[in-house]
């Protein structure tokens, strides 16, 4: 351990040994702090300047769109891309308008459609079940493990003669099991999608999230790590698979710096969409993948100083982490072992003016009514209207372990810009807590 770590810890430590535990103010104590204390958004916070400079050139240009304009040939989304690419240690990076959007056009590129079966974490956000049924084939639900991720042990018992991807949902800024997973893949022969929505900026043993896989997506929407309100990115370091991304995302053709990045172009015209980033939004994201190391390191800065101050607590357990210096650090997460006592401790936590909750971000997948009633957008659509669509089945009981994890975590948002006092606070209502509500 370095200096500044051992002196972080050493801070840490000596914050929480000072903290008497007192009444929870749940029971008539007196708080922790004065006045609530919530984490904001992350990227936002860290506009200044730069972002301005870059909106108020794509005004003087008058050149919005990203391929023309007359103020001459618009760079903002190229320039993003490519810095964007180099940052998550890919070869091709694709800007376009969501998250959302980048998973739609990843399926394209991996040519997923009709017939298809995709593993996905039943515990996700709904764009991940949405684009593959979008693409016209059939999402099958895997069971989370406690690290919130897909389990690795559970994929194998889902894969069948259809299936064709895994998607790696990186949740709540914790890496996956990379090593099971792209094991379980290759063995198979199926490609891996790493959603990293949630984790922008994270990384797996030393590679950046997204970059491991066949394909990443990242969502660069206001609740990520950095963030034009919208937008997102694909990336990858397979040239057909980005020549294919890049048609699809700009109705089937291939624009000459597109055409330039692959060198000689292997697909032809086909159908495709629209889901061109402008030139606002590449400006304000190339302003903020300037400052993602700043926002990551702050950020997990200030988990690591928690996680320091709370983990002498007896008997505490906290989510799974397979990899722990990668991890982004968005939360510090407890097992309580059942949902009455973390829902106790959740209370108890804003009684005392700390903001703390379950895991979330995304959603119990199949325990939707629109999911287990199969309700599509044509009753015509292919994906649950063959033999195998028609027999799947979707509900609570399909999901027991990934129920029970979920409702017996609990923990506290970190922010990059909470204060050493904030982060104090922090564990000290949680050393505060935590023992009156295992001992409950």
């Amino acid at each position: 351990m370095d200096r500044r770590k051992f002196m972080a810890a050493a801070g840490a430590a000596a914050t929480a040994a000072q903290a008497a535990p007192g009444k929870l103010a749940l029971d008539g104590g007196k708080p922790v702090r004065d006045k609530p204390l919530k984490a904001g958004y992350w990227g936002t916070q860290f506009y200044d300047e730069k972002e301005r400079a870059e909106l108020l050139e794509v005004l003087e240009t008058r050149s919005p769109f990203r391929w023309y304009g007359p103020g001459g040939t618009p760079k903002k989304v190229l320039q993003f891309e490519k810095e964007f690419a180099a940052r998550m240690g890919a070869k091709y990076a694709l800007g376009v308008t969501s998250g959302t959007a980048a998973l739609q056009v990843a399926l394209a590129a991996l040519e997923i459609g009709p017939g298809d079966e995709v593993i996905l974490p039943a515990w996700t956000w709904h764009s991940c079940f949405n684009t593959i049924v979008l693409a016209g084939a059939l999402p099958v639900c895997a069971e989370i493990d406690e690290s919130f991720n897909i389990d690795p042990s559970d994929i194998e018992r889902r894969i069948t003669p259809r299936t064709k991807l895994i998607m790696a949902v990186h949740l709540q800024g914790n890496p996956a099991d990379l090593d099971r997973i792209l094991a379980v893949a290759r063995s198979h022969k199926l490609r891996v999608l790493e959603d990293c929505a949630q984790s922008v900026g994270a990384s797996y043993k030393g590679k950046p999230l997204g970059s491991i896989g066949d394909v990443g997506i990242y969502s660069l929407q206001l609740n990520k790590t950095i963030t034009a309100g919208e937008g997102g990115a694909v990336v990858t370091n397979d040239p057909v698979l980005y020549e294919r991304a890049s048609r699809f995302h700009d109705l089937g053709g291939l624009r000459a710096p597109h055409q330039d990045a692959v060198g000689k172009q292997q697909l032809d015209w086909f159908i495709g969409a629209n889901y061109r980033m402008n030139e606002f939004t590449g400006g304000v994201l190339l302003a903020q993948t300037r400052k993602l190391d700043k926002v990551v390191d702050a950020v997990r800065a200030n988990a690591q100083r928690v996680y320091e101050g709370i983990r002498d607590l007896p008997g505490i357990k906290f989510r799974r982490r397979y990899d722990p210096a990668g991890e982004l650090g968005s939360g510090v997460f407890i097992d309580f072992g059942g949902k009455q006592r973390r829902d106790r401790f959740l209370a108890a936590m804003k009684a005392e003016n700390i903001t703390a909750a379950g895991p979330g971000g995304s959603v119990i997948l199949p325990t939707l009514p629109h999911i287990m009633a199969k309700r599509t957008l044509h009753p015509a659509w292919p994906s649950f209207n063959t033999p195998r669509g028609k027999a799947i089945r979707y509900g609570p009981e399909t999901c027991p372990r990934t129920i029970d994890i979920h409702g017996r975590f609990g923990g506290v948002p970190m922010d990059p810009k909470f204060t050493r006092a904030d982060l104090d606070d922090i564990i000290a209502a949680i050393r505060k807590v935590y023992p009156e509500v295992v001992r409950a």
